[in-house]
């Protein structure tokens, strides 16, 4: 074997897991206090990357367009609750699935009739070039992709945990009643966890969009292997999609040089049924208890 593709292909394979994780996080973010995902993901994805390609266009600073397309995406977020999700989880019913997949849709017509069908590449200040690390080249898209996505999780995870609104998220998410009874609006903290999931959205769309080009299609693969990711780690884990989004990019990437690129989504597909027997709340899920 030789060790340098092996370490090549898995170093490859978990800039791209990162995004997985990534955009899993957002699955997470909002299934922990509402029971609900937005299914419509992909396209909040694909939609903030064209706003962060408009407003790059303008010549406004790199900077200030990340901040203000990472607004946007929770702009977006928050509307998906409201319009989506809030009303068929006031009638207890699953009909936020549906509703979600829809605004999906939509989002990709308006894309599409907006910026047109074709891709195009994100303007960066991230030198494409690689960098040598022994024998593994590296490229700074690449480094960008795990540092920035462990970083906007590690900030989320500190908001959640050190402010009254974050804690008021989770509050929810541990009891809804109890958190009523103490005075929390559950409805304004859903809202809130969207537009979480609604910022990860578009920095997952910044991050990966020097990669994969800006297009309407641009997320629609992603977004079944990131629900997968979620899956796998449990949907109430924000630790277990990091490490879930790790082992499933380096399976992919080093399936399709060892097996064949016909095999690549192979291990995402047996990795998924396995955990949904085995341990259908997650690797790092915790066990339902049902009160009688």
């Amino acid at each position: 074997m030789d060790f340098s593709i092996f370490g090549q292909m898995a170093e490859s394979g978990a800039a791209m897991g990162m995004a997985y994780a990534l955009i899993a996080y957002g699955f997470q973010l909002t299934y922990a206090p509402s029971k609900s995902v937005n299914f419509g993901q992909a396209e909040c994805v694909m939609l903030s990357a064209f706003i962060a390609l408009t407003l790059i266009g303008t010549g406004m600073n790199y900077a200030l367009a990340v901040v203000l397309t990472l607004l946007a995406g929770s702009l977006l977020g928050m509307l998906v609750e409201r319009v989506a999700v809030r009303l068929a989880l006031q009638q207890k019913n699953e009909g936020w699935i549906l509703l979600t997949i829809i605004f999906g849709l939509f989002g990709g017509s308006v894309a599409e009739n907006v910026w047109g069908r074709d891709d195009r590449p994100l303007p960066t200040p991230i030198p494409g070039d690689p960098i040598a690390i022994g024998s593994i080249s590296v490229t700074w898209y690449e480094i960008s992709i795990v540092v920035g996505a462990l970083a906007l999780m590690v900030v989320i995870e500190l908001f959640r945990r050190k402010t009254l609104l974050g804690k008021a998220v989770e509050a929810v998410a541990a009891d809804p009643e109890v958190a009523g009874l103490m005075g929390i609006n559950s409805n304004t903290a859903i809202a809130l966890a969207y537009a979480l999931s609604g910022a990860t959205a578009a920095f997952a769309g910044i991050l990966i969009a020097p990669i994969t080009t800006v297009g309407p299609t641009m997320a629609a693969g992603l977004i079944l292997k990131a629900f997968s990711v979620a899956v796998v780690a449990g949907l109430e884990s924000g630790f277990g999609v990091i490490v879930a989004g790790l082992v499933l990019g380096m399976l992919e990437s080093l399936t399709s040089v060892y097996v064949g690129s016909g095999w690549r989504e192979a291990p995402g597909i047996i990795l998924l049924v396995a955990i949904l027997a085995l341990r259908p709340n997650g690797l790092f899920g915790k066990a339902t208890v049902r009160k009688v």
